[in-house]
Parts: C-alpha cells; sequence; structure tokens
C-alpha cells in the first residue's frame, strides 16, 4: 500500500460501512484491472539486501525515480516511502523489508497491464543499474535471514513489527521476506460480489499452486513449493486466511463489515500521527473505546478504508476485490496471474462455469487444500486426482474467458497470449517452485545464488 486514506467523513453505523464497500458497485463496460507486483532489491556485488538510507539505498533509487517520472512524494516523518501517479492513478511504495512494489494503475485490459509492467521494470532498471542494484522476483528471499532484512521508515509498519509475535509464528517473515502478485478487480453489484468472493476463495489455493515459487529458505530447500502461503498460515488467524462465512447464505456486504468490524485495528492515523490501536477492534473504537488515547477519536471513512486495507484474508474486499494468493515472480507471471482471474471472473458465463465448479466443495476440502497446498503445490491430492487436474480445468475457463472478451493487442492477439507461462507450466506438470529445485539439484549444483543470476528482472 503507497499511501494510507484520508477521509474526515463521519462514520457511525454498520449500514454506512457496508455503503462504502457498496459503492465500489459499476457497469461492467467500467470494469477495470490493477495488478500490484513485488520483488527484492539485491546488491549485484555481494547478493545482499539493499538498506534504505546510503548513495546506493532504496531511499536514492525513490529518489531517482521521482526525478525520472516527477510523480508526487510520499513521506512519512520526512523520509520518501513511496511515489504516487495521481493523474494516472499509479504508485510505488515499499514493504517493510524493502521490496518494491508498483500498484498499476486501473487499467482497461491485459495488453495494457503488461506494458504498464514492462516500461516499470524500465524505468526501475535505469535508476538502479547504475547503482549496482538488481531486482529478483520470487515468492520469498532464497538466502536471507530475517535479520538480514533492512527495515523501511514507516510508521504503520513500526506497530506492526511490534504486533505480530503475539498473533503468529511468522507473522514478521511475511512482513520482511515475502513478494506477491495480486490483481484487484471490480464488481457490478453484491450478487456479483459474492460470486466473484466464492469462486476466489475456492481457486485461490488453486492459483497458488499455479504460482508456487518459494521453495528455497536461507540457501537451502526448505519443504515447501510456497513457503510464502505456509507463512499465512501462522501469521494473524483473526485477519488473514480464509473466510468460510462467505459462503455461507446471505452473504453480503454488511456480512463481511461485520466480521471485520471484530478484527483488531492496527492504527488510526491523526495528521501525521500513527497511533497504535492494536488492542481495539473497529467495533470497539465505533464504541469509543479510543477517547482520550488519540484525537479526534471519532471514527471516520478514513479510518476504516485503513483499517480493510490491514485485513490480510486469501481474497480482500474494499471497492474491489484483491486476489492475494500468488508467490512474486518472474515478468511473464507477472502478467499471467491478473489474466488468469480476468478471464474467470469478467465473462457473467465463465463465472458461473467457475462457481458451479467449486460449488459443492465442502468445508473441509477448501481447508485441506489451504494447508496442503503450500507443501506440495500442483501434487496436492483432491478428490480422484491432483491440484494439476482441477489447475487444468480451470486454465481452459480463463481463457475461455479471455477469448469472449476478445481484446486485441497492437499485433492483434487477444489476452489469451498472457496465459501462455501457466499453460506450459500445467502442461509439464511443473509449478515454478519444481523448476527452481530441478536446477537446484541440476545445474545449480546446490548454490541457491544462481537465483539472482537466472531469476533477476
Amino acid at each position: 500500500m503507497a499511501r494510507d486514506t484520508v477521509d474526515t467523513t463521519p462514520i457511525e453505523t454498520v449500514a454506512e460501512l457496508a455503503a462504502t464497500l457498496e459503492a465500489g458497485c459499476k457497469p461492467e463496460s467500467k470494469f477495470r484491472i490493477g495488478t500490484e507486483h513485488e520483488k527484492f532489491l539485491f546488491c549485484e556485488k555481494n547478493l545482499t539486501p539493499i538498506p534504505y538510507e546510503g548513495p546506493k539505498g532504496i531511499e536514492a533509487i525513490l529518489t531517482g525515480m521521482q526525478k525520472l517520472l516527477g510523480w508526487d512524494r510520499i513521506e512519512d516523518a520526512g523520509k520518501i516511502i513511496g511515489l504516487a501517479d495521481d493523474q494516472g492513478g499509479g504508485a510505488i511504495s515499499i514493504e517493510p523489508g524493502g521490496q518494491f512494489e508498483l500498484s498499476g494503475a486501473p487499467l482497461e485490459n491485459l495488453h495494457q497491464t503488461c506494458r504498464e509492467a514492462n516500461q516499470h521494470l524500465a524505468h526501475v532498471l535505469e535508476v538502479a543499474e547504475p547503482l549496482g542494484v538488481g531486482f529478483l522476483g520470487i515468492g520469498m528471499t532464497p538466502t536471507w535471514s530475517r535479520a538480514d532484512m533492512p527495515r523501511m521508515p514507516k510508521s504503520r509498519y513500526d506497530i506492526m513489527t511490534n504486533y505480530m509475535p503475539k498473533v503468529g509464528n511468522l507473522g514478521l517473515d511475511m512482513m520482511y521476506r515475502t513478494a506477491t502478485i495480486q490483481v484487484n478487480l471490480d464488481f457490478s453489484s453484491e450478487a456479483d460480489m459474492v460470486k466473484k468472493m466464492r469462486v476466489g476463495l475456492a481457486l485461490q489455493p488453486i492459483a497458488t499452486a499455479i504460482f508456487a515459487n518459494s521453495p528455497f529458505t536461507e540457501g537451502k530447500p526448505n519443504g515447501y513449493k510456497s513457503f510464502r502461503a505456509q507463512i499465512w498460515t501462522d501469521t494473524d488467524r483473526n485477519r488473514a486466511g480464509d473466510i468460510p462465512f462467505v459462503f455461507e447464505d446471505g452473504f453480503g456486504f454488511e456480512r463481511y463489515v461485520e466480521w471485520a468490524l471484530d478484527v483488531p485495528m492496527y492504527f488510526v492515523k491523526r495528521g501525521t500521527e500513527y497511533y497504535d490501536a492494536t488492542d481495539t477492534t473497529f467495533r470497539q473504537f465505533m464504541n469509543g473505546a479510543l477517547e482520550g488515547r488519540v484525537p479526534d477519536a471519532r471514527p471516520n471513512v478514513g479510518d476504516w478504508n485503513n483499517h480493510l486495507g490491514s485485513l490480510f484474508p486469501d481474497v480482500r474486499l474494499k471497492k474491489f476485490i484483491e486476489m492475494r494468493g500468488a508467490d512474486g515472480g518472474p515478468w511473464r507471471r507477472i502478467c499471467a496471474l491478473p489474466a488468469l482471474w480476468v478471464g474467470l471472473l469478467y465473462d457473467s458465463g465463465i463465472l458461473d462455469q467457475a462457481l458451479e465448479l467449486v460449488q459443492d466443495w465442502t468445508v473441509e476440502e477448501r481447508s485441506a487444500l489451504r494447508r496442503d497446498v503450500p507443501k506440495y503445490a500442483l501434487e496436492t491430492p483432491f478428490r480422484n486426482g491432483k491440484v494439476l487436474d482441477v489447475a487444468k480445468q480451470v486454465l481452459a475457463l480463463s481463457q475461455e474467458g479471455l477469448k469472449r472478451r476478445a481484446r486485441l493487442s497492437d499485433g492483434e492477439l487477444d489476452e489469451r497470449v498472457h496465459l501462455a507461462p501457466v499453460d506450459e507450466g500445467l502442461a509439464s506438470g511443473m509449478c515454478p517452485a519444481d523448476v527452481l529445485l530441478q536446477r537446484y539439484n541440476g545445474s545449480w549444483n546446490g548454490d541457491v545464488n544462481r537465483v539472482y543470476r537466472d531469476y533477476a528482472y
């Protein structure tokens, strides 16, 4: 997240909170695609993390990017922590361990998404290469320990860092050592949102398996295909993971709000100051629990939006829907992840078919997928087959959805071209982690450092 929101409109009722979500409804003609991707910065000379400060640090790279792009600086206590393109809608931010993130602009088609990603990577390399800084797309730092990771000067991260050990064992690893690719998609109505949330949550483990790309920890195989996904199972169960009530009768905007109200907050922001609120739920906040602890302790729309952004279910609802299950990866995967979900969710007929595919999956089956996929990815047993079999069905649906959209590139190719990496992987039966492990046990001769050469942007 590049910038915490500021909206001082008072808010007092559950209905008002639900209305902030419902405000996201829009006609299909205005559906857009917002893609976010994170990558690790490393020193090309010695393969160590890049600190924030210094002539070759992240601060210098952000400053260089600001001069190159002309975007607005985002600051925290006088330190540059990101950039915002207020005209185009995109933003650059830094995650707790220095992961460099582009939050893409809302775009009409996947060809534009790929041009955006390509342009962004060209810009960051233009600034970073003279400094000897490289960028790695992978789901988790393959060689660095938690102690190796730098800390970014963002006030909200200080609050989160102090809080994470209280609610899980791996939250600090999530913050400092993981990276993802996500896509944000629109809905037309409450009923459309419900369908997309259900399909997204049921199929999120399938996407995790397809994009699994974090098999190394501190230079050795960790026994998982997506250790990033495993980390999320022990981060904070109050706010992360599956939210099974989405599949219950009556689910809608207000039901999501009722859940969010009882999740502890991270902070309340007043002016430039962040106030720790980790001992308070938003419902308690609405009932006056922070009176005397923060200035103007009446909740407002900005507080609510910031709270929604601090919830981490596998599929997150705001004024749009965020698909959060994929590991970070190389350039082609940046385009493939949004392509998969756009194909599934942006054609109403394909959405209905996807919903039919998962309709009879039980709570226990969905839970087992989420438990086992981090370790086995495409080889995870499911019913009479494997996740690989389901993934092929999902891919076929997505391809048909993109075919129906018929959004053509300048070269007259439709958006299915962006699913090529997924098609290739499923044809071979291998996720990205399988390829990494194959190289580790083969041509790399057990040297994980080779990933910085072979997988750098």
